[in-house]
C-alpha cells in the first residue's frame, strides 16, 4: 500500500473531503462503469465542484442530447428522486473523442480542462475480443495515450486514474498487481497502425500479439505502460476490473445494462435459448459487481490524491477482483442460472430453462446442432408459415459469436492477486467505510445472482414486475410442451431403433434359412 504506509489515516480527509470543491473530467461515463461513477460521485461526493464529461456525436445524436439520455436512464433513479437538480448543475458536456488526435478537444475546452481540471478517470475502452488491430489500437491504446498527454499539461492535477482490465496479461498463471513486460513498444505499435493500410494488418495482427488472445488484451496491455512510464512524473493508478457485472446495492440492487458475462448467460438460460456452454465445470469465475468496482476506482483516487508526488513514487496497481474472497465455479452458475431463471421466468421465454457444460469441443458442436440450431429452424419455420418475421436463428448465430468470443476467458483459469484491492478498503476511515468499503465476501451468491435475474429482467429486457405471474403461467406450459416433445421423440427413437432392429434380425433370419 504505498500510498498509505507510514501515513496517519487520521491525518487525511475523507473522501467526500477529498472531492469538495474539485473538477473532475471522465473519458467514457456513457459506458456501464462510467454512468455509476458519475452517479456515486455525485450522490456520496456532494461537494464536488463539477463533472466534465467527453461525449463525441454518436447516429446524428448530439453530445448535448446524448447527456441528457444519460441522465434519463434508471441509473439515476436515486439521484432524481433524492438529489434533484445535482445532475444538471454539476455535469457538463466536452465534446470530444478520445479516437480522436488531442481527443478532438476545441482550443478553448482544452484549456478549460489544463486550468480547472483536478482529477481524471479514464474510463473509456472498447471490449469487444474481435476488433480489428488497427481500431482497438486507435481506441484504448493511443485513447490512453491523449489523456496522460492532457493530464501532463494539467495545472493542478491530483490523480489520473486510469481503468484497465485484470485480464491484460492472460499469458499468466498467476496476475499479480504490477507491470509486466509488454509484447511490443507501444510507440511501434502506434506507427505501425497508422502507416500500415488495415488488409496487411490484419494478417500481421495474429503474429504481432503473440500469446494474447486478442486486439483488446493486446491493446489494454500497451495502455497501461504508456501510463506507468509516467511513474514519478504523474499522480497516476491503475484499476484493473475482472468481469464487471450487475450492481449488488447501488444504485439500486440488480442495475445492468448489457448482456456480458455471468448475467448474459443467466438471461439467455431463462430464455431458453442457450443449452449448452463451452467451458470447464470447476473453472472458477471472477466478476465484481459494478458498484463495489466504482468504489475501489474513487477509493484509489483518494489514495493517491491525498499524497505529494515524489519523484520515487511508483504507480499503485489494483487487481479490482473477486479473486479468492468470493469464489463461484461455473458449473454452479449454471445451476443457479436454471434454478433462478425458473422461479423467476421471462416473458415469452421460447423454452424451458436450459443450461449444460460441455467440456469437450466435438460434444459442445453436436449439442448446438441438436439443441440450438434445428429447433432455431423449426420454430423460425414455424414462424414463416404463420407469416411472422424468423428471428430465432439470428439469435442463435449471435450466442455462437459470442461463445466463440468468451471460449479463450471460459475454457483457462487465472489466479488474480488481489492484495492493494483488499488492503486499500481496510485503509479507509471509519467515515468512509458505509460509502466506500466494498465488501465482498460476506455476500450470499444465490441472492446476489437472483439480484442479477430480477435486475436483467427490468433493466435489459424492459419487463415489468407485475407481469412475473404472467411469465410463471407461460413457463409452466413451456415445461409441459418440453416434456411432450422429449416423450414424442425419445419414443419416436426407440421406435425407429425397435423397427430398425426388427427387420435385422428378420434379415439375418431369412439369409440363415
Amino acid at each position: 500500500m504505498g500510498f498509505l504506509e507510514n501515513r496517519d489515516a487520521g491525518s487525511l480527509p475523507t473522501i467526500p473531503q477529498f472531492f469538495k470543491g474539485k473538477t473532475v473530467f471522465i473519458t467514457g461515463g456513457s459506458g456501464f462503469i462510467g454512468k455509476v461513477l458519475v452517479e456515486k460521485l455525485l450522490y456520496s461526493c456532494s461537494g464536488i465542484d463539477r463533472i466534465y464529461l467527453l461525449l463525441r456525436s454518436k447516429k446524428n445524436v448530439s453530445p448535448e442530447d446524448r447527456l441528457n439520455d444519460i441522465y434519463s436512464t434508471a441509473c439515476f433513479d436515486r439521484l432524481r428522486k433524492e438529489k434533484p437538480g445535482i445532475f444538471e448543475s454539476k455535469v457538463f458536456v466536452i465534446s470530444g473523442d478520445v479516437m480522436e488526435p488531442g481527443l478532438g478537444l476545441s482550443e478553448e475546452d482544452r484549456a478549460l480542462l489544463i486550468n480547472r481540471v483536478n482529477i481524471i478517470f479514464h474510463v473509456a475502452a472498447s471490449v469487444r475480443f474481435d476488433d480489428p488491430m488497427k481500431f482497438a489500437v486507435k481506441l484504448n491504446l493511443n485513447g490512453t495515450k491523449q489523456v496522460v498527454d492532457l493530464a501532463k499539461n494539467i495545472v493542478d492535477l491530483s490523480v489520473l486514474v486510469h481503468v484497465s482490465t485484470s485480464y491484460s496479461n492472460t499469458n499468466r498463471e498467476l496476475i499479480e498487481e504490477v507491470i509486466y513486460p509488454a509484447h511490443a513498444d507501444w510507440r511501434d505499435t502506434l506507427a505501425i497502425c497508422e502507416t500500415l493500410d488495415e488488409h496487411t494488418i490484419r494478417l500481421l495482427t495474429p503474429k504481432y500479439i503473440g500469446e494474447l488472445p486478442n486486439t483488446y488484451t493486446f491493446s489494454k496491455q500497451l495502455a497501461e505502460h504508456v501510463v506507468y512510464e509516467e511513474k514519478g512524473k504523474l499522480p497516476a493508478v491503475i484499476v484493473r476490473p475482472s468481469i464487471v457485472i450487475s450492481s449488488a446495492d447501488e444504485p439500486m440492487e440488480g442495475w445492468i445494462e448489457n448482456f456480458n458475462g455471468p448475467v448474459g448467460i443467466l438471461v439467455a438460460c431463462g430464455k431458453g435459448i442457450m443449452r449448452t456452454l463451452h467451458t470447464k465445470p470447476d473453472l472458477i469465475s471472477d466478476y465484481i459487481p459494478v458498484d463495489l468496482c466504482v468504489k475501489n476506482i474513487i477509493a484509489s483516487a483518494w489514495a493517491r490524491g491525498t499524497k505529494k508526488l515524489e519523484p520515487e513514487d511508483d504507480i499503485q496497481i489494483y487487481n479490482c477482483c473477486s479473486g479468492d474472497l468470493n469464489t463461484i465455479l461455473m458449473k454452479d452458475l449454471i445451476t443457479m442460472a436454471k434454478d433462478v431463471g425458473a422461479n423467476l421466468p421471462i416473458s415469452g421465454s421460447l423454452w424451458s430453462v436450459g443450461g449444460s457444460i460441455s467440456t469437450s469441443e466435438t460434444i459442445y458442436y453436436i449439442r448446438v446442432l441438436l439443441q440450438h440450431l434445428l429447433p432455431a429452424l423449426f420454430v423460425d419455420l414455424l414462424l414463416f408459415l404463420l407469416g411472422k418475421k424468423p428471428i430465432l436463428i439470428k439469435v442463435q448465430r449471435r450466442i455462437y459469436i459470442a461463445n466463440l468470443a468468451l471460449r479463450y476467458y471460459i475454457t483457462k483459469q487465472w489466479t488474480f492477486d488481489n492484495t492493494n484491492f483488499v488492503a486499500l478498503r481496510s485503509f479507509l476511515k471509519e467515515e468512509d467505510k458505509h460509502d466506500f468499503y466494498y465488501d465482498i465476501e460476506n455476500r450470499d451468491k444465490v441472492e446476489y445472482f437472483t439480484k442479477c435475474c430480477i435486475g436483467g429482467r427490468r433493466y435489459l429486457l424492459k419487463e415489468k414486475d407485475e407481469d412475473l405471474p404472467k411469465a410463471q403461467a407461460h413457463y409452466r406450459r413451456m415445461v409441459i410442451i418440453d416434456k411432450v416433445v422429449q416423450v414424442l421423440f425419445f419414443g419416436g427413437l426407440m421406435w425407429w431403433l425397435i423397427k430398425v432392429g426388427a427387420w435385422y434380425f428378420g434379415q439375418r433370419r431369412a439369409v440363415i434359412v
